[in-house]
């Protein structure tokens, strides 16, 4: 039986063995790697060549599933909403209670800053304004569960609920900003123009055989796009994987220095990594004495404000647009530094 016959039989069966293979795949990537890496290569684990070369293959093949998943979900849950009802949703005329929306659904998804980037294909082409999307962009990757929980764990609810509480502001704020500055003209013309918000405005004429195809095309369209910015953002992350600057961090961005905050965002920048990865390197420049404050704004900048994020970007964004977001959100980060080393 072919697989055009049966997925018009039973399009469910179909969605569950690919889910099943796509689980496999991803659950047998990182023993895989570590089999090639190590064994057959030979390369020395602890080593910073070997653990770069094994960052690149790992992570290269966890973000291309990861974002086969997320591109297909994403287009097929937007072939259930029209353009206006997506509008309606995160859009409407009150922009503040659409960035808080945003903010809203980008803790509770867990997206890392370069799946992110799909969503905000998926959003800006189904017609949220810029400003609301770019709340999610900031929202998703720097407030998780999964960091609040690590947060709450190292150093206590206050500081957990802080960094929750910041960051959601935070990316409220930047979004309403950017958005209150007309800046779609530095989107990149493709991102308005994806095959889901051509749709009919009746979604619901929409069969589950074209869902699929949506789902499908979406899938090749946004990756025959971004794979080169993919690579070479996470080439350089493998290039400064496990380059922890404690002691320049100590040197430069100690207690000492009234420019520390702005000094730790600018060592955060160049780092590839995620709240959870970043956060035992903040246990121990803690313990090293540099304030919370110094420490959460390095943590934010290297959640949001990442090089290789930057690279990614740079498919859907143009340059301007990614110079004006750095300078907002940075500031803003740089501004949470020094308030919570005010009060802590």
């Amino acid at each position: 039986m072919s697989p055009a016959i049966l997925s018009k039989r039973s399009p469910w069966l179909v969605w569950f063995l690919a889910a099943l293979v796509w689980l496999a795949l991803y659950r047998s990537i990182l023993p895989f790697w570590n089999w090639v890496v190590y064994e057959l290569l030979g390369m020395q684990t602890k080593t910073h060549l070997g653990e770069a070369i094994h960052f690149f293959f790992y992570d290269t093949s966890k973000i291309l599933l990861l974002l086969v998943a997320i591109i297909f979900v994403v287009a097929v849950l937007r072939s259930f909403f029209s353009v206006a009802r997506t509008q309606a949703l995160l859009g409407g005329k009150r922009a503040g209670a659409g960035n808080l929306l945003a903010a809203g659904l980008g803790v509770v998804t867990p997206f890392c800053s370069c799946s992110a980037v799909p969503a905000f294909i998926g959003f800006v082409s189904a017609g949220v304004p810029l400003g609301i999307t770019l709340t999610f962009l900031v929202a998703s990757p720097m407030v998780n569960e999964v960091a609040l929980v690590m947060l709450y764990s190292l150093f206590g609810w206050k500081i957990a609920a802080l960094y929750l509480v910041s960051g959601l502001a935070l990316a409220v704020v930047a979004g309403w900003v950017l958005g209150r500055m007309g800046l779609e003209r530095y989107v990149e013309p493709f991102v308005f123009e994806t095959k889901v918000g051509r749709l009919s405005t009746n979604p619901s004429q929409i069969s589950w055989e074209e869902r699929l195809a949506i789902g499908v095309e979406e899938v090749r369209s946004i990756l025959g796009k971004i794979w080169p910015y993919l690579l070479l953002g996470i080439g350089l992350g493998a290039a400064i994987h496990g380059w922890a600057p404690a002691d320049l961090f100590e040197r430069y961005a100690g207690a000492g220095n009234p420019l520390a905050v702005p000094v730790a965002v600018m060592l955060g920048i160049p780092l590839y990594s995620n709240a959870a990865g970043i956060l035992p390197l903040v246990e121990v420049l803690h313990q090293k004495g540099i304030p919370m404050g110094t420490l959460l704004a390095f943590m934010m900048a290297v959640v949001a404000l990442s090089l290789p994020e930057m690279i990614l970007l740079r498919r859907v964004l143009k340059v301007e647009l990614i110079a004006i977001w750095v300078l907002v959100v940075g500031l803003g980060i740089v501004l949470t530094g020094y308030l919570f080393n005010l009060v802590l």
